[in-house]
């Protein structure tokens, strides 16, 4: 990869990227409020991924097909990419996730996902040979405290089981899959607009085959609100920040991109206080500011 973090116009598209990426972990932390939608209207864990990897495709493959033809061509040969992120990734992270839902509180469910960073990091210092340094050690450390304090899970008593664990453990895996497979494209040179097409293009062709679309064609097409609802939902959680984490990739290491990403739950929490009424505790305000903290370390 082209080292563009030389001089001022490198140090500009560093800071840009880095925004880029807390907005995108933003754009993610938003997802519950959708997804509740969704859930009162009867579409299971499942039908929401595919309705939310295809819908996505065809969006992008629309916007590409307009803005520029040429980004729609690739190598055939690195084919392969796309579909870590998109199957390895997407797919596999997304089915993971609920499971662990179901098997786990919603607590537990997002600690597990978070242990995303600490694999990404691993897997770049083999990979990409990218240093593992004091400060990442330090603000990985201050994020994933960060989350355990959102979250709330100090607050009660949670019995896991050993397949919670192992799929909360997956989901977090999946999850660290799209920062290796996607710089893994971009070293290759493709436009981030291109990967993340790509991406969904292979997820779509998976869950093609797995889910029971006849609930989500009655929601999704049935009328103009639920149309409507579906296509603001795939361009808020998944078009703008699959393609702002991307290109932040581009310009970020992995490693720290996976740790910024952290600010997800962060939303989340405060979406949770202030749109829907929830409570917060000490611990929960302590949690938010040992995230901002990890951020603020990366980014000196």
């Amino acid at each position: 990869m082209k080292n563009k973090m030389n001089g001022a116009p490198g140090h500009a598209s560093h800071i840009f990227s880095s925004l880029s990426i807390l907005l995108a972990g933003g754009m993610w932390g938003t997802m519950g409020l959708w997804v509740r939608k969704f859930s009162q209207e009867g579409l299971d864990s499942l039908q929401i991924l595919s309705l939310r990897v295809t819908l996505t495709a065809f969006l992008l493959l629309l916007f590409l097909g307009v803005y520029n033809r040429t980004l729609l061509k690739i190598h055939w040969k690195d084919l392969w990419c796309f579909a870590g992120t998109g199957i390895c990734s997407i797919v596999f992270f997304g089915y993971c996730y609920n499971q662990t839902i179901l098997l786990t509180s919603l607590s537990v469910a997002a600690i597990l996902l978070y242990t995303a960073p600490i694999f990404v990091m691993v897997l770049s210092r083999f990979l990409f040979g990218e240093r593992f340094t004091v400060q990442k050690m330090a603000a990985l450390l201050l994020a994933f405290a960060g989350c355990i304090c959102v979250t709330g899970i100090l607050s009660g008593d949670h019995a896991v089981s050993t397949t919670g664990i192992l799929t909360g453990l997956g989901s977090g895996f999946g999850y660290a899959l799209y920062s290796i497979f996607g710089r893994y494209a971009l070293e290759r040179n493709y436009h981030p607009f291109t990967v993340t097409f790509y991406t969904f293009l292979c997820a779509m062709a998976c869950v093609l085959f797995l889910a029971d679309w006849k609930p989500i064609t009655d929601f999704a097409v049935s009328s103009p609100s639920g149309l409507c609802y579906s296509i603001a939902y795939c361009l808020v959680t998944t078009v703008l920040p699959y393609i702002l984490y991307t290109f932040g990739l581009d310009h970020v290491e992995a490693g720290k991109a996976s740790i910024m990403a952290t600010i997800e739950p962060v939303i989340a929490t405060l979406l949770g206080v202030f749109v829907l009424q929830e409570s917060i505790s000490a611990t929960g305000i302590l949690g938010i500011i040992l995230v901002l903290c990890a951020l603020v370390l990366l980014n000196k």
